[in-house]
């Protein structure tokens, strides 16, 4: 992923989503993810975001979604993120 910053901007969120703060994992010309606490149908949650940009309209298109709906479920990912942390290969580019 390039380090080149990209302006923010509103996420591109449905309308009936309140987005209430949001931080921005990385941005490039192409993709965006980013985590945010939103309100969706008078429920607050914690959203991570993956869009991809659509060369053929120049909006951002969500690729991925995935909600956390309390702490016990964040723990859960958590522990299971944690468990193949280790077993992470990283390929360094360079």
């Amino acid at each position: 992923m390039s380090e080149e910053k990209f302006p923010e901007g509103p996420l591109p969120v449905h309308e009936t989503v309140k987005v209430l703060e949001y931080t921005t994992i990385y941005k490039t010309q192409k993709w965006w993810k980013a985590v945010a606490l939103v309100n969706m149908f008078g429920h607050d949650k914690i959203v991570t975001y993956l869009w991809r940009m659509d060369d053929k309209t120049g909006r951002w298109r969500r690729k991925q979604k995935m909600g956390i709906n309390n702490e016990d479920e964040w723990t859960k990912v958590m522990q299971a993120h944690e468990k193949y942390m280790s077993k992470l290969t990283v390929i360094r580019h360079g």
